[in-house]
């Protein structure tokens, strides 16, 4: 046999019972089968669990698809290349011309473009309800509604809606749920089983999650990846066609560094929510703040809510880094502006849950259909993801901040 024949045709294969802790990377495109009639008894498996093709899974992304789908208390998983792709993926799996999809009108605003422009192409119809007003999405809901998105909290604004009775409006006529819980990583609440297990009641959950892998479970803010995870056979299996026929695929590598990432994830989350506590309490006591948006905070709009879902057991309850301010109006936006560039440690950045502070201003009417929403006090809205740095060091930029651009004139 030639070298050129040998290196491409090695005899070697991994022992058996080799072992490390983490998993191994394998990349394929080409899967090889052992025979024909193994090549054709895998092309019959519709929820496609096994291996016959790269866009279709190897070890290594049935490994992350496992683990993620015991993060989020789901049985299947789809992975793909972003949070926003595993929006499209559902949507696309689920809705056709004719069909109409609700989405929260505070909810992650490329999800409520998408339907505004590519879904509208395809003949689906969208309207956005207040996810605070559960008699709204129910007074919305027709005999076109296919799909009811749901986000806890809203994106920028922070709302955390009662979920448990935004489901149950839906579960009554029949409509399928999809929860955007990247804000909850899986461990703030159990998505498929929202009520507590001590009420007697018959367990009410969403049907589908998606997730910003991107964001807690990758930690890095090196890796873009999503996930769509379900319980049902039947929508595991129409989502998971439509995956193979749009292409969807993911690195390999991204994979690794996710399932290298997963194993900190609680350690991480608490970190983060620790800090962003603090700092959100902290912004609280400064004059130019006129309101601070966080679900663990008293006051802040749909506290409630997350009180009763995210502490089950009287404790301090589960929350991500994430927390809004208001500034007050008479601020001009070079003033806002001159704020967040005087930050030293924070960055100007979009996304979250990497090891970075970040701080991000929105003009809010302009995201809203300029409607400014009545449970806000009227100012200008900066966000701030929350990293790992020291809590002290980060009050210490903010103050500093604070100081050298945001005086009042009388």
């Amino acid at each position: 046999m030639k070298k050129t024949t040998q290196i491409i045709h090695s005899d070697y294969r991994p022992p058996i019972g080799y072992e490390a802790v983490q998993t191994g990377v394998f990349k394929a495109s080409t899967i090889i089968f052992p025979d024909t009639a193994s090549m054709r008894a895998r092309y019959g498996d519709e929820l496609g669990q096994q291996y016959t093709y790269g866009t279709k899974g190897t070890p290594t992304t049935f490994v992350l698809e496992e683990q993620l789908c015991a993060l989020e208390n789901g049985r299947y998983c789809c992975l793909v290349p972003s949070g926003l792709a595993a929006i499209a993926l559902v949507n696309l799996a689920l809705l056709k011309a004719g069909d109409e999809v609700l989405i929260p009108s505070n909810a992650y605003g490329p999800g409520i473009t998408l339907a505004q422009s590519e879904l509208s192409h395809f003949g689906i119809s969208y309207q956005l309800y207040d996810a605070l007003t559960p008699s709204d999405l129910a007074a919305k809901i027709n005999d076109k509604t296919r799909l009811v998105w749901l986000e806890a909290p809203g994106s920028v604004t922070m709302e955390f809606p009662d979920l448990i009775k935004l489901v149950r409006i839906c579960k009554s006529r029949s409509v399928r749920t999809a929860l955007d819980n990247t804000w909850g990583a899986g461990l703030a609440f159990n998505p498929f089983e929202l009520n507590q297990e001590d009420t007697g009641e018959a367990v009410c959950g969403v049907d589908i999650t998606v997730h910003a892998l991107t964001k807690y479970p990758s930690g890095g803010a090196d890796v873009l990846m999503g996930s769509v995870v379900t319980r049902d056979d039947g929508l595991h299996a129409l989502i998971k066609r439509c995956h193979m026929r749009l292409g969807y695929s993911v690195g390999l590598n991204d994979v690794e560094s996710v399932l290298r990432s997963l194993h900190s994830l609680p350690l991480r989350y608490a970190a983060h929510d620790q800090t962003a506590r603090t700092l959100a309490l902290w912004c609280q006591s400064q004059s130019p703040v006129m309101q601070v948006l966080h679900p663990a905070l008293e006051g802040s709009p749909g506290h409630s809510h997350w009180k009763s879902l995210c502490t089950p057991h009287k404790g301090s309850g589960s929350a991500a880094g994430l927390f809004s301010i208001i500034l007050d109006k008479r601020l001009t936006h070079s003033q806002v502006d001159a704020f967040c560039d005087a930050l030293r440690l924070f960055k100007l950045g979009y996304s979250w849950g990497g090891p970075i502070s970040l701080v991000m201003p929105y003009h809010l009417r302009g995201m809203r259909e300029g409607q400014w929403p009545q449970h806000l006090k009227e100012g200008h809205l900066v966000r701030f993801s929350i990293g790992l740095e020291d809590v002290q060091d980060l009050q210490m930029d903010l103050d500093q901040a604070f100081r050298q651009t945001l005086a009042i004139s009388a």
